[in-house]
């Protein structure tokens, strides 16, 4: 079919885990957005989801770090963390090979992708996961983009690896959806880089450099790989639903889709 929809979204710990510190009208603000995005995401009837997230070294560490990597099994588990802190209970999520395998075959095309038939989620897929399919419903395929562990991929050959996602997406008889998720951090700085997402501005996107995303919006800031890869595969201009700053979270809370064109 094709690709059938495209958004992001934050994925900090302190969303759930400490939810009832933040003032209540900003939390407030923030669920309802991802309200709203989950609706969205359900009226577009995808058959899998694809939670592009920034792994927090829950699976991948240095001993073996792929710059990217896809799902490949019928079932995940988690949160990998202490579920009394992130505040979000465990669950089995399901998968689906076939399809992982098929996608992750196109893009092998274009881009070195690694695959891992199992994968404990950590919160920034299950923080998407809480507010996104909180009756554990939908068919999800993860993926990562190490924003972790230096050297990161350059923003180019992120870019590429979501138009190469676009192009599996295109060739699978399946719907699939793109929800990249990650952190923002310094309020300029984040409406800085917000604008020209939703402008879908690549030149633009791809012009930071780390050492100056590093000095200005600190390691969360990396995880715009997310982001840029999601703005790639949609091609299309992005509207915002929310961003606000949330001290207490540790992030600039975001909700935005973006047109698949």
């Amino acid at each position: 079919m094709s690709l059938v929809f495209a958004g992001i979204m934050s994925h900090a710990p302190g969303i759930t885990g400490r939810a009832d510190r933040a003032p209540a009208e900003l939390r407030d603000g923030l669920y309802a957005a991802f309200g709203r995005l989950r609706e969205a995401l359900e009226a577009a009837k995808p058959d899998a989801v694809i939670i592009l997230a920034a792994e927090h070294f829950g699976n991948f560490f240095m001993n073996n770090m792929p710059a990217y990597a896809l799902g490949m099994g019928e079932e995940y588990d988690g949160p990998i963390e202490d579920t009394a802190w992130l505040r979000i209970p465990h669950r089995l999520v399901k998968g689906n090979a076939d399809l992982s395998r098929r996608l992750i075959t196109n893009i092998l095309n274009t881009v070195d992708v690694s695959y891992a038939e199992e994968w404990r989620f950590d919160h920034g897929i299950m923080v998407p996961l809480n507010f996104l399919d909180p009756e554990n419903k939908m068919t999800v395929i993860p993926g990562n983009i190490n924003c972790q562990g230096p050297p990161l991929t350059p923003l180019h050959r992120v870019w590429a690896f979501g138009e190469a996602i676009r192009r599996a997406a295109d060739a699978v008889p399946e719907r699939i959806a793109l929800i990249g998720t990650g952190g923002l951090i310094n309020e300029d700085w984040d409406r800085e880089f917000l604008g020209r997402w939703l402008e879908n501005d690549k030149a633009a996107l791809l012009s930071y450099t780390d050492e100056a995303i590093y000095r200005d919006a600190g390691q969360g800031g990396f995880e715009i790989r997310t982001f840029i890869a999601t703005a790639a595969a949609a091609r299309g201009k992005g509207e915002l639903w929310f961003y606000a700053p949330i001290p207490i979270y540790a992030v600039g809370c975001t909700s935005a889709v973006m047109e698949i064109v």
